[in-house]
């Protein structure tokens, strides 16, 4: 408590000097989600973070972080109760019924308020009544949380940032069979449903093939060669003698031979260039492949989606599996093509991993915890390293008190990682769902292992300990062996046994919050790494950034914590009081590093409620197991007690189908589409039309407009990589049509508005002053990694980059202010693709792209002279389109026929599925 004390003051002391560090989102956040401003003094952070209520919450820092603070004050209430309740009721009857015992009991406190040395029978009846208590009281906290979490998300549901966004409107429609790869077949699958009159504008998803895997080449390459340029340029008077030098990429078809060595500068500005000029090429010829059997169906309003979604969410129309859609940024692109199969058998084998680690970690736990927890175990087994330990005590004392918590540190830290590629490899679709599973993975693996294991070790040695001294004696049968060991009895008594551990370990768990707080681990890794590893540009001006904040790994503590403390409330009530403390102050302190530090990654909008939910009820049902197994070691009339602890699971279940009917629906849709009595359902559809109505792409894939990376290198060294790059420094290396950073958009010169600056070449030059992610926060590149993209840091424009505002004008009677303030939103935004890509057939559409020509070759206009259907194209796209519809038929040439079931193949003009 001392030490947390004291990493909380020096938190107060340095917080008003380091606002890089302490208040990262007061300096970058925009004025709606800027938090309120803060003095110099030690306590002026204590009013904004206190004083700000939950509405504020939702609009300065989302709504997941406003969940995962209402889950927190849940946590502390809900142990402050159990802990009043546990210990007025257990520890005087476990002082009372265990006095008798002898006073040895009356010697150790800490074990005289456990059941232990309880051996009055009737007494347990107490703990009978400890268990309807606990889960009374849990299951009250968790329903009051549910019902405050179900208004915040109908708030946000009503919230403009919503009801403006795309998403918000949107179906995903995956597992699309081949006959229905169309916009139009989206267009049927929806109309299947028959629950709205309102038409939705489809978009069938396209083979993008290998773009993905050649941008994250090129994202690597860049990476790579800034790493290389600052650590050669650290000190540009003073070069090293030799050039870097590096091996070629496994993937790189240039060079069959990997292991040779050449030179990194110039190898790994080539292979950029090389990749730019792929991804180029390759962009272009999208509307040559394929169609997925994915796709996305946006509508005019909200309710319409909602309403499709909802009469969807049990069935499978036309074999599709129809949802609201996520975020464009939210979705996981690789995996929506796999097939319900190929989903089932990697959710297989990913849960036989998972499990398989689960189960196995223990060889290697209990490795750490006999050999490097105890040095002297390996100097029992190797007579050359005891000599050593003889020779330096205090350096391996050292050693072995720091070796263990970092190796299980280390593991802890990488195993996040490890289950959120492997939920990955299962075929997760979205982000969101992916962090849901990591936080279930977490869960598990940690109960099982650090409570499980952890705790029933020593009472299964005990167990096997006197199983096999009695066996060696000789006569008696398996089943009196058991008898006479008195299994469940050995095991309460071990969990009393180390009860004190977990009551010293939860203490501790305080310092890890003071820790969060004080950030020292983000100030000495910045010191270290600036004076001794060379950062990069990027990487300096990363740091400067709001860091994520990992929901699943801290909901997993929560969840961890809590389960330790219902597990062993009824054996140690202390447990409970410690609980209660710990979340009094890490739910204060996680207020002021989601207002000021963190900010969320991917915005789900409080969707994690029901994973911690459910794991909450889990930790309940395993606290009445424990009860259960004391109940039947040492009660006297055990079978009846027994029986009247039968209906606890039963009602844990009944409680959570009350919740999920209760609330679930209402939480997920904005409208389930019921018609009020007395109101007359809509007319039919009358397909015909809807036929007819034009299609606008919303959702695209991103390695369809992604800028490219651009290196970016010091502006001290800039005078240097004429010489140091033996190839081409103008602007044309690596063009890209309109699709990176720097190379093809001109820039114009700060000394000469209007005028054209230089030639920028394949770098980015960085001056020392500029690497702030102040500069740097309206590109997608450094903000989506940390909360941006329009939501935190302000609307950063109309369209997508490297494409047109907008593909069309507009539709069917909508009117164009409308189409402003609902489709284009901060977070997404109509989105056109590359040259080569048409989302509409040549012979329904009504314009060409090109912006010097009307529909079918000719200029509309209207009566202020402005062309209606022109185009924005200041990158010059759609300098050399052709006029669709106006081209002269070539030779062979067969015009659409449209099939009987109206499918058409929208992506090649004429053609035919």
């Amino acid at each position: 408590m001392a030490v947390t004390a004291v990493v909380f003051l020096a938190f107060c002391i340095l917080r008003p000097f380091n606002q890089i560090v302490y208040a990262p989102k007061l300096r970058h956040a925009d004025e709606k989600h800027r938090p309120p401003p803060m003095g110099k003094s030690l306590w002026a952070w204590y009013n904004p973070v206190f004083k700000t209520n939950e509405p504020e919450y939702v609009e300065k820092i989302g709504m997941d972080a406003t969940v995962f603070l209402r889950v927190a004050r849940m946590c502390r209430n809900m142990f402050t109760v159990l802990a009043i309740a546990g210990c007025a009721i257990v520890i005087p009857v476990n002082v009372t019924k265990s006095q008798n015992f002898g006073q040895d009991a009356k010697t150790n406190a800490i074990f005289l308020m456990t059941p232990r040395d309880v051996l009055i029978g009737s007494a347990y009846w107490a703990f009978v009544a400890v268990a309807y208590v606990f889960d009374i009281i849990v299951c009250g906290f968790l329903w009051w949380t549910y019902r405050a979490i179900h208004q915040l998300r109908r708030t946000y549901m009503e919230s403009p940032e919503y009801q403006s966004s795309l998403y918000s409107r949107t179906l995903m429609i995956t597992d699309v069979s081949r006959n229905l790869r169309t916009d139009h077949g989206l267009v049927e699958i929806t109309d299947s449903l028959r629950t709205t009159p309102e038409v939705p504008r489809a978009s069938i998803g396209r083979n993008v093939k290998d773009i993905p895997d050649l941008i994250e080449q090129h994202e690597q390459a860049v990476v790579e060669l800034e790493q290389v340029l600052s650590k050669y340029l650290k000190n540009p008077n003073k070069l090293p003698a030799e050039r870097p030098l590096c091996k070629p990429s496994k993937k790189d078809p240039e060079f069959t031979n990997k292991n040779e060595k050449v030179d990194a500068i110039n190898y790994l500005t080539a292979r950029i260039q090389r990749l730019e000029e792929q991804i180029k090429a390759a962009r272009e010829t999208v509307d040559k492949r394929d169609a997925m059997p994915y796709g996305f169906a946006s509508y005019e309003t909200i309710e319409s989606a909602h309403t499709v979604a909802f009469a969807a969410r049990s069935k499978h129309p036309k074999g599709t599996t129809v949802r609201l859609a996520p975020k464009p940024k939210d979705v996981i692109w690789k995996n929506l093509p796999l097939d319900p199969k190929s989903r089932r058998w990697r959710r297989f084998i990913n849960n036989l991993w998972i499990t398989l680690l689960t189960v196995l970690y223990f060889i290697p736990n209990a490795l750490i915890a006999v050999f490097l927890a105890q040095l002297s175990n390996i100097a029992l087994l190797w007579p050359s390293f005891a000599d050593e330990m003889a020779k330096n005590p205090k350096t391996w004392a050292v050693v072995q008190g720091i070796a263990a918590p970092a190796l299980t540190s280390l593991f802890y830290y990488f195993l996040p990682i490890i289950f959120r590629r492997l939920s990955v490899q299962a075929g997760d679709q979205t982000k969101t769902s992916r962090e849901r599973h990591v936080i279930h993975q977490l869960y598990s693996f940690f109960v099982f292992n650090n409570l499980f294991v952890f705790s029933l070790f020593a009472a299964v040695f005990r167990l096997v300990s006197a199983a096999v001294g009695t066996a060696k004696a000789g006569g008696k049968s398996f089943i009196q062996v058991v008898e006479d060991i008195h299994p469940f009895v050995n095991i309460m008594i071990a969990l009393c046994n180390i009860s004190p551990f977990w009551v010293t370990w939860l203490i501790q768990r305080n310092l890890g919050a003071a820790i969060d707080l004080s950030q020292v681990v983000n100030l000495a890794w910045g010191s270290f790494s600036r004076k001794f590893l060379n950062p990069t540009p990027r990487e300096l001006i990363k740091r400067t950034a709001p860091p994520p904040f990992d929901y699943a790994s801290y909901y997993n503590y929560f969840l961890f914590y809590s389960t330790v403390a219902l597990c062993f409330g009824a054996l140690q009530p202390i447990c409970l009081v410690v609980t209660a403390f710990y979340f009094t102050i890490d739910s204060s302190m996680k207020k002021y590093l989601l207002m000021y530090v963190f900010c969320t990654k991917n915005e789900s909008g409080g969707l994690f409620w029901r994973v911690l939910f459910n794991r909450f009820l889990v930790g309940t049902f395993l606290a009445n197991c424990i009860i259960a197994l004391m109940v039947g070691a040492r009660g006297d009339q055990r079978y009846m007690m027994l029986g009247a602890m039968v209906p606890l699971p039963l009602l844990l279940l009944g409680f959570k189908f009350y919740c999920k009917n209760a609330f679930d629906h209402s939480m997920k849709y904005y409208t389930k589409g019921e018609t009020p009595k007395g109101v007359e359902a809509p007319p039919p559809i009358d397909k015909e039309a809807r036929r007819r109505d034009r299609v606008a792409v919303r959702f695209g894939h991103p390695a369809l407009y992604q800028k490219l990376t651009v290196p970016m290198v010091h502006e001290k060294s800039k005078h240097l990589l004429s010489e140091l790059y033996r190839g081409r420094l103008d602007g044309d290396v690596g063009a890209t049509a309109g699709f990176s950073d720097v190379y093809s958009m001109k820039r114009m010169s700060k000394e000469n508005p209007g005028k054209a600056a230089g030639a920028a070449g394949p770098f980015e030059f960085v001056s020392e002053n500029n690497m702030d992610f102040e500069n740097y926060k309206d590109r997608p590149e450094f903000s989506a990694e940390h909360g941006g993209e329009g939501s935190l840091y302000g609307s950063q424009g109309g369209s997508r980059p490297g494409t047109p505002a907008s593909m069309f004008g507009s539709e069917r009677g909508r009117s164009s202010s409308r189409d402003s303030e609902r489709t284009i939103s901060p977070d997404e935004n109509g989105v056109t693709y590359p040259a080569g890509y048409h989302s509409t057939p040549s012979n329904l559409r009504e314009y060409s792209p090109s912006p010097d020509r009307g529909a079918f070759g000719r200029m509309p206009s209207n009566s202020s002279g402005v062309t209606p259907y022109q185009i924005p194209d200041d990158r010059g796209l759609l300098g050399g389109a052709a006029p669709m519809g106006s081209q002269t038929p070539t030779q062979g040439y067969t015009p659409y026929q449209p099939e009987r079931d109206g499918s058409a193949d929208y992506f090649r003009g004429g053609g035919r599925i």
